[in-house]
């Protein structure tokens, strides 16, 4: 059974510290929030088992390693009940960075890393669109990421 965590100003400026940087030194971040360095070990250590922070890793940028091709994709299904069976065949798709359920016309959207517009349509026509119980796909490709950020909470929200 987890105990709720009421998160507290203190909190804020730690989560608001590691979402910049999750390298920063706890004792650089104790110094900034005027505690010691042991209790923001605590507080990140609670914020953990509450299920707030989960640990910390390196983003690899996408276009850096020549997936420069971002795409996302509106999955309907033919029948409800192949669910879980078209998730699981989707999941061994390595392009597949995220799949959402969603609610309107589409069942799933995807959004995949491609090399170039010919591994994308090489996705689609020879892997996705060849998964029993996906009854049609749209494609939608991405010309530009504006906006890529963490949740950001400052010491007044909460």
């Amino acid at each position: 059974m987890s105990v709720k965590y009421q998160i507290d100003d203190i909190d804020r400026k730690i989560l608001s510290h590691l979402v910049k940087n999750a390298r920063v030194p706890f004792l650089e971040i104790a110094r900034e929030c005027g505690i010691s360095g042991a209790a923001i070990h605590q507080r990140v250590k609670k914020m953990e088992d509450a299920g707030i922070i989960e640990g910390s890793r390196f983003i690899v940028k996408p276009d850096a390693l020549g997936f420069g091709v971002c795409a996302f994709i509106g999955v309907v299904l033919d029948h409800a009940h192949t669910y879980k069976t078209v998730v699981k065949e989707i999941e061994s798709i390595p392009e597949v960075m995220e799949c959402h359920f969603i609610t309107g016309g589409f069942t799933f959207l995807l959004k995949l890393r491609c090399n170039d517009h010919q591994h994308l349509m090489d996705i689609l026509i020879n892997t996705l669109q060849n998964i029993p119980g996906i009854a049609k796909t749209e494609t939608f490709i991405s010309l530009d990421e504006l906006i890529d950020r963490q949740i950001m909470l400052t010491a007044s929200e909460q």
